[in-house]
C-alpha cells in the first residue's frame, strides 16, 4: 500500500499528508500530536477566522485538564493565563425559596483534588494553534473551504478560498475539525440530529456578576457562606429549574459565561420580551439565586449566541484517508463538559490512525474499530448520562443522588485509567471496551428511574419538594479508590427516594 510519503518533487507544493480544516482546540491539538508522532509529516491547517472567538466548552474536567496540561504541555501555561475549577455546583428552587440562603446546594465541601481550569477559549485556542505552528504545521486564515473530494485509500482534495483567489490542494488525510459546522458529515450525509435529545441554548459573556465569594454575600448569609471551606466562585455554578439549567463560568479578567440550555419538550423559551440578551437576563432572574448574582450584571451585545437541536452526531468517524475530531463528529450536550474530554479522545485515536497507516500498516480494520468504538461509546455515553435527564436535573434529592455515581463512575472507570496509564489511556474512549456492560446498564438503570420518577412527580404537582434549605457537600473523589462511601450514600440517598416515592403513593 502506498503511503504517500514522498509524492513527486514536482507537486510537493501542492500535496500534504494531513489537511486539518479548523484551527481551534481539535484541529491544533491533533496537528500537535501527529507532528510529535511522526517527524517530519507536512500538515495544513485551514482556519477560516483571522481570530479565533469565544465559544462554548469553557470548563474542562479532570480528563480534559489531563489531556491539555500533561499532554499537550500546557499546564504553566493554564496556571497562567486562565482560573483553575473548583468542580461543579448547583443550586435548587421551588416556590418557597426566597433568597440564595434558602436554595438547596449540591457540590464540593473542599477544594479539589485534581486539576480542572475555566478557559477563556479565544485567548486558549489561540494558544494551542500558536504552538502546532511553533511545532511545524503550516497555517493558513482566513482560508473557507469551498468543496472536498474523497477517494478511500488514495489523495483527497481540498478547495478553499485563501484572500482573493482559490486554490486547490491534495492530501492523504483530512482531518475534519471544523466544530459544529461539521464539512464532512453534512457534504456525505452522514450528519444526524439526535431526535431523542432535543435541547437548546441561549448565552452571553456579562460583566458586573457577583462574587459568589463576596464579603457581601458573607455579611448578607453569614451562616451560608460558612457552609463551605471551598471556593464557590471559580466552580461552574449551575442555576437550575424544572427542565433546564445554566452555567456561570468565571473567566480571567472578570467576564463571566452565563448561558441556558433546556429541553424544548419540557420548557417554553420567551419569544417576545426584547432582544435575545434581554430575554435571557429576565428568564434567569425569575429564579432567586440567579436574581442575587446577575441583578447588577450586564452582557455583552456583541457576544449574545443561540442555538436550537444542539445534539448531533455522524454516522461515520473516520474512511481510509479522513477522520473527524471533536464537534465535527459529534455533540451530546453541555452539562458535564463532555465535549473537552470527547475532543481528547477523538484528536488522541485520529492521531494513531494516521500514524498507523503511515506505518504501513492495513487499513480495513483499523477503520472498522475506529467506527465502531465510537459510535459505541457515543451511543452509550448519551444513554447512561443524558437521555431524559433534564426530566429530573431540577429535583434536588435525584440530582444528587444521580452525580454522587455519575461522578464516582466517571472517576472510577475513566479518570482514575488517565493517571494510571498515561495518553494511551486516551485510545479507549468511554463505554468502548470490553466488559463495560454492566456499569453502562447500571448508569442507565438509575438515569431511567430517576426521569421515571420525576415525571410522575410532575402530574401530581410534586416537583421540588427538597428543593428548599438542604445541602449535599461532598468531601471529594480520590483516585486510589473506588469512594466506597460515597458509592454507599448514593445508594441510601436512592433508598430514601423509593420510600418517599412509595409513601406519596400510598397517601394519593
Amino acid at each position: 500500500m502506498e503511503a504517500y510519503i514522498n509524492p513527486p518533487q514536482s507537486d510537493y507544493m501542492d500535496f500534504y499528508d494531513v489537511v486539518i480544516m479548523g484551527g481551534a482546540l481539535s484541529g491544533g491539538a491533533t496537528a500537535t500530536l501527529l507532528l510529535r508522532q511522526n517527524p517530519g509529516i507536512r500538515i495544513l491547517i485551514l482556519e477560516k477566522s483571522t481570530k479565533l472567538s469565544r465559544r462554548v466548552g469553557e470548563a474542562t474536567v479532570e480528563v480534559s485538564a489531563y489531556f491539555m496540561g500533561r499532554v499537550l504541555g500546557l499546564t504553566q501555561y493554564l496556571n497562567e493565563s486562565h482560573l483553575a475549577k473548583q468542580g461543579l455546583r448547583f443550586w435548587f428552587t421551588n416556590g418557597e425559596v426566597k433568597t440564595l440562603a434558602e436554595a438547596s446546594e449540591l457540590g464540593p465541601l473542599y477544594q479539589v483534588r485534581v486539576p480542572s481550569y475555566q478557559l477563556d477559549r479565544a485567548a486558549f485556542d489561540e494558544e494551542v494553534l500558536r504552538r502546532a505552528g511553533i511545532a511545524g504545521a503550516e497555517i493558513l486564515r482566513p482560508a473557507t473551504v469551498i468543496d472536498v473530494q474523497l477517494q478511500p485509500g488514495k489523495e483527497q482534495t481540498v478547495t478553499f478560498r485563501n484572500g482573493d483567489g482559490t486554490r486547490t490542494v491534495r492530501s492523504r488525510w483530512i482531518v475534519d475539525a471544523s466544530g459544529v459546522a461539521a464539512i464532512l458529515a453534512r457534504k456525505e450525509g452522514w450528519w444526524k440530529s439526535n431526535t431523542e435529545h432535543p435541547t437548546a441554548a441561549a448565552w452571553s459573556r456579562w460583566k458586573g456578576v457577583k462574587d459568589w465569594d463576596s464579603r457581601e454575600l458573607a455579611d448578607k448569609y453569614p451562616s451560608w457562606s460558612r457552609a463551605v471551606y471551598a471556593t464557590r466562585n471559580t466552580a461552574t455554578n449551575h442555576v437550575i429549574g424544572d427542565g433546564w439549567w445554566s452555567w456561570w463560568i468565571p473567566l480571567k479578567g472578570g467576564d463571566v459565561s452565563v448561558g441556558v440550555v433546556f429541553d424544548q419538550r419540557l420548557v417554553r423559551w420567551p419569544q417576545e420580551g426584547g432582544k435575545l440578551g434581554e430575554r435571557l437576563k429576565a428568564f434567569l432572574m425569575k429564579h432567586p439565586v440567579a436574581r442575587e448574582i446577575l441583578v447588577d450584571a450586564q452582557f455583552d451585545e456583541e457576544d449574545v449566541h443561540w442555538r436550537k437541536n444542539l445534539a448531533y452526531y455522524s454516522t461515520t468517524f473516520a474512511g481510509d484517508g479522513f477522520v473527524l475530531v471533536g464537534d465535527a463528529a459529534a455533540f451530546m450536550d453541555p452539562f458535564y463538559s463532555p465535549g473537552m474530554d470527547w475532543i481528547s479522545f477523538t484528536t488522541s485515536r485520529a492521531a494513531a490512525l494516521i500514524g498507523a497507516q503511515r506505518r504501513g500498516e492495513a487499513m480495513s480494520a483499523l477503520v472498522e474499530r475506529h467506527n465502531r468504538e465510537l459510535a459505541k461509546s457515543h451511543r452509550c455515553w448519551f444513554e447512561a448520562v443524558y437521555k431524559d435527564k433534564y426530566e429530573y436535573m431540577g429535583e434536588f434529592d435525584l440530582m444528587s443522588t444521580a452525580l454522587i455515581f455519575d461522578l464516582c463512575l466517571y472517576y472510577l472507570g475513566v479518570v482514575s485509567r488517565i493517571f494510571r496509564y498515561g495518553e494511551n489511556a486516551l485510545l479507549v474512549p468511554p463505554f468502548s471496551a470490553t466488559g463495560i456492560g454492566p456499569i453502562f446498564r447500571f448508569m442507565r438503570t438509575y438515569n431511567r428511574r430517576f426521569a421515571e420518577i420525576a415525571r410522575r412527580r410532575r402530574k401530581r404537582r410534586m416537583l421540588g419538594k427538597m428543593n428548599r434549605a438542604h445541602r449535599c457537600l461532598i468531601p471529594g473523589f480520590k483516585l486510589h479508590s473506588a469512594n466506597p462511601k460515597l458509592f454507599a450514600q448514593g445508594f441510601a440517598r436512592w433508598a430514601r427516594v423509593e420510600l418517599g416515592e412509595l409513601f406519596s403513593s400510598s397517601a394519593s
